[in-house]
């Protein structure tokens, strides 16, 4: 069985969103697991772009464009359907497939919201202008979320954590790639 899914090229300004667990029903739905606890591009977005897992069986190769007809909240995670996937054995075929959305689909985020997207490689500093590293990676805690900061200290990689807070947090750059924040290296 082919997946009949148009070739396509990845858009320039791609960003991967999730991936395809597994099919959902019987009907062709399919379960999506978000990168992101607010998955809102995944919602936004009609036109999603798929790649092979990296391991696993693959059932097609290179990118194809898979057209979206609905994608909801279902516990906790996602799930989509496609006019190109009409029953649950074509599903199947999708598991493991890596996600990606046009960064330019994405809803306009609210005033003082960030996607985690955006954030990521954004340095960071202290009121004083002390450099407390770059934001590697956030980590949803369930209260808040924590930037998780790389850097570098006697020639070791070291990692601090941050609450993304306004608390802690002053201002977000993302023009000029950085946050400032009430903290210092010490804590």
């Amino acid at each position: 069985m082919t997946l009949g899914l148009e070739s396509a090229d990845l858009p320039a300004d791609a960003i991967e969103v999730g991936r395809i667990a597994d099919a959902w029903g019987i009907k062709g739905w399919f379960k999506v697991l978000p990168h992101s606890a607010s998955p809102e591009a995944l919602f936004s977005s009609k036109r999603w772009f798929l790649q092979p897992s990296e391991r696993g069986a693959k059932t097609f190769t290179g990118t194809v464009l898979l057209k979206i007809k609905e994608a909801k909240d279902h516990s906790d995670s996602v799930v989509a359907t496609s006019a190109e996937v009409p029953d649950r054995n074509t599903a199947e075929l999708l598991k493991g497939a890596r996600i990606f959305v046009s960064r330019a689909s994405f809803p306009t985020p609210e005033a003082d919201e960030y996607y985690w997207v955006d954030l990521i490689g954004l340095d960071v500093v202290n009121r004083e202008g002390v450099a407390l590293g770059a934001v590697r990676e956030l980590l949803h805690t369930g209260p808040q979320t924590v930037l998780v900061l790389a850097y570098e200290e006697e020639g070791k990689a070291k990692e601090r954590m941050i609450p993304f807070v306004s608390a802690y947090i002053d201002t977000v750059d993302l023009a000029g790639r950085r946050i400032t924040a009430d903290w210092q290296p010490d804590y």
